[in-house]
């Protein structure tokens, strides 16, 4: 079971927060949302609110195996903006945990130099943002301790290569047939 933190901000892509959150608790993983506003209660982009499980200054993060950014264009703005989550990703990276991000989020992960020499996705049109990453035209990659994937519609695939990850083949293909994915 790893300890995954999702990040939760106003204006995020909900599908690309709530389908992880969903499959890699299916994985048996111990999931916690956190949300990087003021309050517990984050707005998506398209006016879904989700309920975060804490707030960003209650969170001890020391036990943290996998952290995820959500995309949306807003929600990576309000990502960007949090200088104390910049911190812990950087400290986290260092330490050769595992960062992932989807849809506009891994252009943040570009700018702070953790795509050097990686594969990486993004959203369409933000590729110039992956500072010296391999841009690759998948739904997700995983490339060292860093996982990307390209935007709302790849939401399942990336979390299911954040399960590969953390589990291996066999869990993805156990999840997917009780997901009953693909159709």
């Amino acid at each position: 079971m790893a300890n995954v933190f999702v990040f939760l901000a106003d204006g995020l892509e909900e599908v690309e927060a709530l389908t992880p959150i969903d499959l890699l608790r299916r994985a048996g993983d111990s999931v916690t949302t956190v949300s990087i506003m003021d309050k517990k209660t984050v707005t998506g982009g398209h006016d879904v609110k989700i309920k975060a499980d804490k707030k960003f200054a209650k969170v001890d993060f020391s036990d943290g195996d996998l952290f995820i950014l959500p995309g949306g264009g807003v929600g990576t703005e309000n990502i960007e903006a949090h200088d104390a989550l910049k911190s812990l990703l950087v400290e986290k990276f260092e330490a050769g945990k595992h960062i992932a991000a989807i849809c506009a989020a891994p252009r943040y992960l570009g700018e702070l130099g953790f795509l050097q020499g990686k594969k990486a996705v993004v959203y369409p049109g933000l590729e110039d943002r992956l500072i010296g990453a391999d841009v690759q035209q998948v739904p997700a990659v995983t490339d060292g301790n860093v996982t990307t994937g390209h935007g709302p519609g790849a939401a399942t695939d990336f979390a299911f290569e954040l399960i590969r990850v953390l589990h291996g083949e066999e869990t993805v293909a156990k999840i997917k047939e009780e997901f009953v994915y693909p159709y």
